[in-house]
């Protein structure tokens, strides 16, 4: 008996099973994304709203809570970016959930109440980008948002949230934002701010979607303005440019910007074109936080552009043009924030400086100019010297490097400075001015100052010094308004140091101690003026009959030393071929008091001398000049009765006087005024040194 054959399956068999396993696997493919679509679409969705608030609240540490309905759709991104550019993905359909009623409160610590709340929200969910613990959200929108931004002081607001500090198992990825009508109110209780911006939408406005209006106060001042937006804020493509415009105004300061955001997931970059008015200077450190110097009304525009990370930012102002009172100016300046302080650097120059706009920085303009640019303290009457302190409580919240320079200066004709140059440097709290340089009558004056606020809080007194070097001052060009020093040949070379404390220009000079030191050498001096000097009357009556002629100066020296805002005349002495003046006393910086007798003495034969003391006294705005009546009235009395007595001629002898020949010893003066001052520490006396006359 033989086996039965073997058969093998029939291939048609084998092919049937595969096939029906792949239309299988293909009918669980369809049928799992109609699943998921018949669920997304029918399931009740408020069901998952008590987990939903919990998880957020948690997450965002303040109350959550959507009271509306929540449901999802599916739809096209597409549909909601009229007049937007759109990539391929904004036509797939997308769950989209939609939750109406969302509230959101504040922290605790803060008054109970809601830090923002929304009509409606929506926000389409890749439901892919979750098997990789991605939420991917193409698209979210909102719908009458009211937003409430509250900050109590410097460590409480309500719009810092908690920072988890264990990284996230899952990436948040949001594509754009679609911004709608709504209202934004901020209180800030440092700053004294309320402002509401009311947020309205636009339709065919270009690249704008949203318009926005503000009113209300800032620091006690109204604030104004509004500005535009675009209405899709891309956060997926960093090239997209997000469009801003914005015009604010508070008081006389107005802020008006117009330019593009780029890379907003990070606020990482701006790039506008910035305009800024106002009062002063300072007073945008309000807005800004950047402390700048008292100027008069200005007004500068130009490109402004900003890279912003977590650590720090940097913002560039380029090419900026503007007024500074009469003056205009320009350059650029950087400022990057950091720790401990934010540090400002540039260049800046005025082709064109009128010498009164520099006032402010030292609060010596006029009552009026101060009122203009916002400072309560005014100039006391018969006050010479500025008492506008210094804010030296803001020096420590940033350093500084920035050169100016000014071309040309306007002034008063009695004022001969023709250029500026300064190097300011800000560091922690210190104030140098190196060098301070002004060229002053076809010669330089040059100034090392420094101001040491780092140990004061706006009460106590800044420790200061100063080291001034007067270099080929003309003469002639120093008083162009004295028509008798134009024939005057000669230069004044001088150097001064002082140190004071003090929180005012008043007040530094009225505490300062040192040592002031100015000498002439070989020049020429007006004989009519030197006779005025000495109340030579015939001289002078013969001068003016036959002509002034110039008188040679051997040397003119003044040495003061300064002991607490007195300055006492050590030596001051003029020496020519005919006269001789010597000059002492006082002149009081603390009061402004001046306390000066000249003492003429002449060389030589002299008609109808009249030769007495002068006296210089009086406050610095009011000074008077005087003669010693005494020796006026002796010598008169005298001519009186020898003219009734004896012969009329007789009369003149006592106002006619022969001296013999005297002068100084011009060497040693100028060796003398040559040593260099010194100056003690701050609050310090200078060493007393007496030079005899």
């Amino acid at each position: 008996m033989s086996a039965p054959a073997t058969t093998s399956p029939p291939k048609a068999s084998k092919s049937h099973k595969t096939r029906t396993t792949l239309l299988s696997l293909l009918a669980i493919l369809i049928a799992l994304p109609v699943i998921a679509f018949i669920f997304v679409a029918t399931y009740d969705w408020n069901k998952a709203k008590p987990w939903l608030n919990a998880k957020a609240s948690d997450a965002l540490d303040r109350p959550f809570a959507i009271r509306g309905d929540l449901s999802v759709r599916w739809e096209q991104p597409a549909s909601q970016m009229a007049g937007q550019n759109k990539a391929w993905r904004d036509y797939i359909p997308w769950p989209h959930l939609i939750a109406k009623d969302v509230h959101l409160g504040n922290p605790a610590g803060m008054a109970p109440g809601d830090m923002a709340s929304l009509g409606e929200g929506s926000f389409s969910l890749n439901p892919l980008a979750l098997l990789q613990h991605r939420i991917n959200i193409p698209l979210l929108s909102f719908e009458a948002p009211r937003v409430a931004l509250v900050r109590n002081d410097a460590t409480h607001n309500n719009w810092t949230f908690k920072q988890n500090d264990q990284p996230s198992r899952w990436k948040f990825d949001l594509e754009r934002v679609v911004l709608s009508e709504g209202v934004v109110q901020f209180d800030d209780t440092l700053t004294k701010t309320h402002v509401v911006a009311n947020v309205s939408t636009l339709n065919n406005a270009g690249p704008y979607g949203i318009a926005w209006t503000v009113t209300g106060n800032y620091n006690g001042a109204p604030v104004t303005g509004g500005g535009k937006a675009g209405a899709v804020l891309s956060l997926k493509n960093q090239d997209t440019p997000f469009p801003i415009q914005a015009d604010m105004r508070s008081g006389e300061n107005r802020i008006t910007v117009e330019g593009t955001a780029t890379r907003p997931a990070q606020l990482a970059a701006i790039d506008v074109q910035l305009t800024l008015a106002g009062r002063s200077m300072a007073r945008l450190y309000e807005f800004t936080g950047v402390l700048l110097p008292e100027t008069p009304a200005f007004s500068t525009s130009g490109h402004l552009t900003g890279t912003i990370d977590r650590n720090s930012s940097t913002w560039t102002y380029d090419n900026f043009k503007g007024k500074v009172g009469s003056s205009d100016i320009g350059g650029k300046l950087a400022y990057k924030t950091g720790k401990p302080r934010g540090f400002l650097s540039g260049n800046v120059e005025s082709k064109q400086l009128k010498f009164s706009d520099l006032g402010p920085l030292v609060g010596a303009d006029s009552n009026a100019s101060k009122k203009q640019r916002g400072v309560s303290v005014t100039q006391p009457n018969g006050k010479v010297l500025p008492v506008e302190q210094f804010r030296t409580e803001r020096w420590k919240t940033i350093d500084a490097d920035v050169r100016y320079s000014a071309g040309r200066i306007l002034r008063d004709k009695a004022l001969p400075i023709t250029k500026l140059t300064t190097h300011v440097v800000m560091n922690n709290g210190v104030l140098t001015l190196e060098p301070l340089d002004f060229g002053l009558a076809g010669g330089d004056l040059t100034s090392t100052i420094r101001l040491d606020g780092s140990g004061s809080d706006g009460k106590q007194a800044i420790k200061a010094t100063m080291k001034v070097a007067a270099r080929h001052i003309q003469i002639k060009q120093l008083f162009p308004t004295v028509d008798k020093m134009q024939a005057t040949v000669g230069e004044i070379n001088g150097d001064a140091q002082l140190s004071a404390a003090g929180n005012s220009i008043a007040s530094l000079l009225g505490d300062s101690n040192g040592e002031l030191k100015t000498r002439i050498e070989h020049g020429s001096i007006s004989r009519l003026l030197l006779e005025e000097m000495g109340l030579n009357v015939g001289n002078i009556v013969l001068t003016k009959v036959t002509g002034d002629k110039q008188i040679k100066l051997n040397c003119m020296a003044t040495d003061f030393r300064v002991d607490n805002g007195l300055m006492n005349a050590r030596r001051f002495v003029i020496d020519t071929d005919e006269a001789l003046v010597d000059v002492d006393g006082t002149i009081n910086l603390a009061n402004e008091e001046l306390d000066l007798v000249l003492h003429p003495q002449t060389k030589g034969i002299r008609v109808f001398s009249l030769r007495a003391p002068l006296y210089v006294k009086g406050p610095f705005s009011q000074p008077k000049v005087s003669v010693d009546k005494k020796v006026l009235a002796m010598k008169g009395g005298a001519a009186l009765l020898l003219g009734t007595i004896a012969a009329p001629l007789a009369a003149i002898v006592p106002l006619t006087q022969q001296q013999a020949d005297k002068s100084t010893d011009c060497a040693s003066l100028m060796a003398d005024a040559k040593v260099k001052p010194v100056a003690p520490p701050p609050g310090k006396r200078v060493p007393f040194k007496r030079v005899l006359h």
